[in-house]
Order: structure tokens, then sequence, then C-alpha cells
């Protein structure tokens, strides 16, 4: 009861994730009879994984991508291609996003990528800004979804499954977002009369932008083609992104120095310090639940509720969707998983399936105040308040709640690849 109270106390005062994991536990912990030295323990075990390894290096190789006018090259084959169309530059903001995300892992690391610059773009070229910030938002949420993504490795690493077969579960439903999210570009761009370029599709500038940015776009193909090929782990994957992004930038591109290079890993290891604070204190946390049967105390009441699979993702989805709202994603991949994890094979839902839904319903935490990651971004890119936004973003947030219930109904979608491995 004690536990319960302090943790639901440390949420709402919004105290660091690490301390509103730790803090309760460890109280707890102090009125067991279970040794003060497992707390120590606990706290190595939880940062001595190897998988998440990989975190930092794809944060640091899409930072120095991003520095390294990779990001550009990737915007100009977008508008070679869909320039023309109805809310064309909004449409290659969408589309950069999701060929960032095959880089960078992160939401808000890729609204910041492709929002500086299109956001300014769109406004330019006679977008709302309100709505170009939405749209950069929106897209950006596809960098959680699509491989590699952050939080798929640290479910993987508490889930103990595979993150390559995570990462290729969430391929299709990737791909199924990024198109929702491009048809409701399109159509509110249409319905508000936002014009493309006024122009037809030309090959031999769509030749000319592929060809220059031909070593920018082979880096998701040699990450992800690694990974799926067997060639390298998860981990092995985001030296060689990194790897690849320095290569490009210091010696093909001469576009980076060692200023530039400082600044990437000063971003990285700023997410990698705050990781290993919080999954130290997860494992314990963890631990502390299973000890108390707190999982299993859980699974009996929603399965009070219902025991059919669909439902009880109805169910699950529409919790993690309101927590969502205020709290930020990896630590509510961190704080769930241990909780959830034994219900849904209860019932018989596919581990795999479930990261899936997590990450999913954590895209649209990314859209929702008060917390709203990338609606944040977006605002201090286009020096927008948060409500100037949050309007805009409703039929966004409505189209990934329509992605959820087809990735929901239709499992076969996340999991159709890995019957072929």
């Amino acid at each position: 009861m004690i536990f319960a109270f302090l943790f639901l106390v440390c949420l709402m005062l919004g105290v660091p994730i690490f301390a509103t994991l730790g803090v309760p536990a460890l109280i707890e912990l102090l009125n067991s009879p279970v040794p003060l030295e497992s707390l120590a323990h606990s706290l190595f075990d939880g940062v001595d994984k190897f998988p998440l390894l990989a975190i930092p290096n794809f944060v640091l190789a899409g930072a120095i991508m991003a520095r390294a006018g990779i990001t550009r090259d990737i915007i100009e084959v977008m508008r070679a291609v869909v320039g023309q169309a109805y809310g064309g530059l909004a449409i290659v903001t969408i589309l950069s996003c999701m060929f960032f995300a095959a880089i960078s892992g992160s939401g808000p690391g890729t609204v910041a990528a492709i929002g500086t610059l299109l956001i300014p773009a769109m406004k330019d070229d006679g977008y709302p800004k309100d709505f170009a910030a939405a749209v950069a938002s929106s897209g950006g949420t596809l960098g959680i979804l699509l491989p590699p993504s952050n939080p798929m490795i640290v479910y993987g690493v508490l889930a103990s499954v595979s993150i390559g077969d995570l990462f290729l579960a969430g391929l299709l439903p990737g791909i199924l977002m990024g198109t929702l999210l491009v048809a409701t570009t399109w159509f509110l761009s249409k319905r508000n009369g936002y014009r493309g370029a006024q122009r037809q599709f030309d090959g031999r500038s769509f030749a000319t932008a592929l060809w220059q940015a031909k070593f920018s776009l082979a880096t998701p193909f040699l990450v992800l083609g690694g990974i799926y090929g067997g060639i390298f782990t998860p981990v092995e994957a985001s030296v060689m992104a990194v790897a690849y992004a320095l290569l490009v930038g210091v010696v093909i591109k001469r576009s980076i120095g060692l200023r530039a290079i400082w600044a990437a890993l000063s971003e990285a290891s700023t997410v990698c310090g705050g990781l290993v604070l919080i999954m130290g204190t997860a494992i314990f946390f963890g631990e502390f639940l299973a000890l108390n049967l707190i999982p299993q105390k859980i699974a009996a009441a929603l399965l009070g509720i219902t025991s059919d699979p669909i439902l009880m993702l109805l169910l699950i989805s529409l919790i993690l969707i309101v927590l969502g709202t205020f709290m930020e994603t990896l630590s509510t991949v961190i704080i769930l998983t241990p909780i959830l994890l034994p219900l849904i094979k209860q019932v018989g839902i596919d581990p795999i399936q479930f990261g899936i839904i997590l990450v999913v319903t954590s895209e649209i935490g990314f859209l929702t105040p008060p917390l709203g990651v990338n609606l944040f971004v977006a605002c201090g890119i286009s020096n927008l308040t948060i409500e100037e936004v949050s309007r805009r973003v409703l039929p966004f947030i409505a189209t990934i709640i329509l992605g959820l219930l087809i990735l929901l109904f239709f499992p076969q979608i996340s999991l159709f690849l890995l019957s072929f491995k």
C-alpha cells in the first residue's frame, strides 16, 4: 500500500523517473527481510545488457547524419518524387521522417532533424505555420515504429524477446502508418487548397537528386539489410551506422568537423546517461513487483473483465494511451512491460505483437499534451504555442488510432515477415 501511494505521488509530482521507480521499491525493501545488497545487484544487472549499447549508437548516427547534410539529401529526393502533389511539401515531410526514422530510432530526434529544415520551408511555400508544425510532429512519431527503434530495444531487453524480430515486425506497421499519415496530409491539403509545386514530375531532376543522395540513401539499407540478412546483430549494425555516418560526413561530403562531431557525441551521451539511470532502477522495480506478485494481481483484475485477446488488447491500449499523455515513452515501456507481459502471455497474445502495440500507443503520447514531446520540439522550431499546434494535430492523432485498430484486429500485419525467417 505504501509502495503504491509513493509511486503515484512521485508520478503526479513529476519526480524523475529513475527516482519514481527506485524510491518506493527501496522503502519497501528496507521494511522487508530481503538484504539491502540486492539493490546493488539489481542496479548493475539493469545496465549490464549488451543490446542497450545499440541505443546511444543509433542516436549518435542520427545526430551525425543530421549535421552532415544527409537529411537535406533525403528531402531533395522526396521533393523530386511527390513535390508536385497537393500538399507536396507536407507529404515530403512525412516521407522524409519515414526515411530518417530508419536511421535514428528516435521520435523527437526525427522531428528535430526534418522539422528544422521543412517547417520553415513549408511556411515559405504558403502553408500555415501551425499545419507545418503538426505535420512534422506527426511524421516524427514514425521514428519509434520503423526500425531501428529505441523503445523496441528497451522492450526487447525487458521482455527477453529478439530485438531483430521486433525490428522486422515493425517494418510493415511502420509503412502502413506512414501511408495513412501521407493520405491524411494529402486530404487535408486538398481540402484547404495547399497546392504543391506547379510543375510536372521530372524524371531527370529525380535522377539527379537520387544520384547526389546515393551515399545518404544507402544508410538504412546498410543498417537494416545487415540485420535482416544475418550479417550484423542490432548492436553491430548501430556501430556500422556510426562508422558509415562518419565516412559520409567527414570523407565523402566533407560537411562536418570536430565541433559537429563533439555536439553529436554530447547528444548521444545525454541519452545514454539518462538510460543508464532508468534501466538500473527499472530492473529493481520489476523484481520488487514480481516478489510481491503485483503483475499476477493486476492480471487477475483485468481477467475479471475479459479474457478475450482482442478485447484485452483494446483495454490495455486505452490504458496506455491515457498514461502516454503524461509519461515519457521509455518510461512507459520500462514501467509497464514487467506488469503486463505475464498477462498478455496468459491470454495468448504474442509478445512481439504486444511490443508493436505498445510502441504505437506511445506514438499517440508524442502528440498529446501535457507531455507531447514531439509537439514541444515542433513548437520550438516554429515559435508557436502548444495550444496552436495541438488543434492542428488532432486529425493525425485520429489517423494513428485508426492504424492502431488495424494492427490490433489484424496481428498478421506485424507478424507476417517473421513467418519467412
